[in-house]
């Protein structure tokens, strides 16, 4: 593994995930401020993950004859954008208000967030075009070290992203927006100045040789189908979706229960400690001793007993205590699944596949925030996580069938 290079694309994602986190939180209060309903503030969530959905997999077909280096630079430059637009959404709502209608301020206002987020959504390739990254300069050995690594990135970012969040948003919801603008301008200078491209020249060259559909609903519904990927991605999808409706309802849980917004972002830093314990410091040490199928089937079970707990949490204490194994075995599943799906394809298509994989992963953010707003104000505080338990089981059902009674087909290279 070339440490040298791995280091900076570790600064790329935790500064991404930095000023992703940061915003995170704060995203329903901040709408809630402009009278946006709960069913309105899940649509701001999903905006961005449908907009990922078009975006993901087109970044991750043009890094593979690009470049990962010059796709990243965009992915994090539309990211500025959509967090500086994000910052100034109350003046420009306001102002178009002014000149349009006056008596539509707050909807207008509602109209820049949801732009945003769009913006930001589209581009937001970044974390699918390290993973390639990781693949062009790992091998099947240490490849689940090296996306533990980035994950381990992605989990610090989340410890102090929510928490510094939550206490810049005393002095007003866009101040955070405006900090993770300035964190992404820090990002595009690390990348520019001291993140070489992984792929060569004559390997951009033989990759762009190689036919491949372009991204329909047909190339993914073929991509499902493979005997190699398919499993994987049917799991990735499901598992990706209790833990998304997790993610994107977690904030209006947290008002259920009367928690405060820095109280929330801290909880979240919590989560994002124990992912960094685990998949910087215990991944290398999993995979030397045990294979990635039971890792991954005991990973799926104690993830659905943890969200059957959350279901039943009501106080702080207690939610805490139900997080760890939740945040334990998400670490684990993500760095897993993901490995063993890079080693399910041959390097040519290594872009394009993680890019279906983040692809599905968009979906599941489109779709999660709208079932979680709808049982949780429907049925109760209870029902996201009776729901994401209930996707958990259904998940080992199927990984057991199709992937733990079937371990050469599943991970071979076609």
């Amino acid at each position: 593994m070339r440490n040298s290079k791995l280091f900076p694309l570790f600064i790329v994602v935790f500064v991404d995930l930095l000023g992703f986190s940061l915003i995170l939180p704060l995203l329903p209060y901040y709408a809630e401020e402009y009278g946006a309903t709960p069913f309105v503030t899940g649509l701001l969530v999903a905006s961005y993950a449908a907009a990922s959905l078009i975006g993901a997999p087109i970044l991750g077909r043009l890094s593979d004859r690009y470049g990962r280096r010059p796709i990243l630079l965009l992915s994090v430059f539309g990211t500025l954008l959509g967090f500086l637009l994000l910052g100034f959404a109350a003046p420009l709502g306001q102002g178009l208000a002014r000149l349009i209608a006056p008596s539509a301020s707050n909807a207008f206002v509602l109209g820049v967030l949801f732009l945003a987020r769009i913006l930001d959504g589209v581009t937001a390739g970044n974390i699918t075009v390290a993973q390639a990254y990781i693949s062009d300069v790992t091998d099947e050995t240490n490849r689940a070290r090296g996306l533990g690594l980035i994950g381990a990135a992605f989990g610090l970012g989340f410890i102090i992203g929510p928490a510094a969040g939550g206490l810049l948003s005393k002095a007003g919801y866009s101040v955070p927006a405006f900090v993770a603008a300035g964190v992404a301008m820090l990002n595009l200078l690390n990348i520019y100045f001291f993140l070489p491209e992984s792929l060569t020249l004559a390997r951009r060259e033989a990759i762009a040789q190689v036919k491949r559909p372009p991204f329909t609903l047909r190339a993914l519904l073929e991509a499902l189908r493979r005997p190699g990927v398919g499993p994987l991605l049917h799991l990735r999808f499901f598992y990706g979706m209790a833990f998304a409706l997790f993610q994107s309802i977690f904030s209006l849980f947290a008002q259920a229960i009367r928690l405060t917004p820095d109280t929330t972002g801290y909880i979240l830093a919590y989560v994002g400690l124990l992912s960094v314990i685990v998949q910087g410091g215990l991944m290398g040490w999993l995979t030397k001793r045990f294979r990635e199928n039971s890792l991954i089937i005991t990973g799926l079970w104690v993830m659905g007993l943890s969200f059957i707990g959350w279901a039943l949490t009501r106080d702080l204490v207690t939610l805490l205590i139900v997080l760890l194994p939740l945040a334990v075995s998400g670490g684990v599943l993500n760095t897993v699944i993901q490995s063993a799906l890079t080693k399910s394809v041959s390097r040519d298509e290594l872009g394009g596949t993680l890019g279906l994989a983040g692809a599905l992963e968009s979906i599941t953010r489109v779709i999660a925030p709208t079932v979680g707003g709808f049982l949780l104000d429907s049925l109760g505080v209870w029902a996201p996580g009776v729901f994401s338990a209930l996707l958990l089981g259904w998940s080992v059902w199927f990984a057991y069938r199709r992937i733990v009674r079937v371990p050469s087909q599943s991970l071979a290279v076609p």
